[in-house]
């Protein structure tokens, strides 16, 4: 199974939403099937098969998420993200302003779903192959 130093070096390589496709490929390289990244800490858990789990710390300090979800505003924030114009933290900022909560990222359907507090499903998307 894969190691949290594996992750962080795979994670290391993305600079910007333009850096993902590629980033998956490694992960799922490395045996990750699925991830989720809570917004408000930057703490990830990542699993792979036979219920292998491992979490990775959080990365900072509490951050407010907005109490409701705005599409719209994820929307602009994952093009521009997409298109390299912003970086990791950046994004993350804009997901907890957007109300985003969590996303999932799942390597076997190779989809990123964002969801709000409620648990509502924000938007899903299907990740490109590199």
């Amino acid at each position: 199974m894969f190691t949290i130093d594996q992750v962080k070096q795979a994670h290391s390589k993305v600079k910007s939403g333009a850096d993902f496709p590629a980033y998956v490929q490694e992960m799922k390289s490395l045996g990750v099937r699925t991830y989720e990244h809570h917004v408000s800490d930057g703490r990830i858990e990542y699993k792979g098969e036979n219920n292998f789990s491992i979490s990775a710390d959080p990365k900072w300090s509490l951050v407010e998420i907005a109490a409701h979800g705005n599409v719209e505003a994820l929307q602009y924030a994952l093009k521009i993200h997409q298109q390299g114009q912003t970086d990791y933290m950046i994004f993350c900022r804009q997901s907890a302003e957007a109300g985003v909560n969590v996303w999932i990222v799942d390597l076997v359907r190779m989809t990123c779903t964002y969801y709000d507090k409620a648990g509502n499903e924000m938007v899903a998307e299907i990740i490109p192959v590199a």
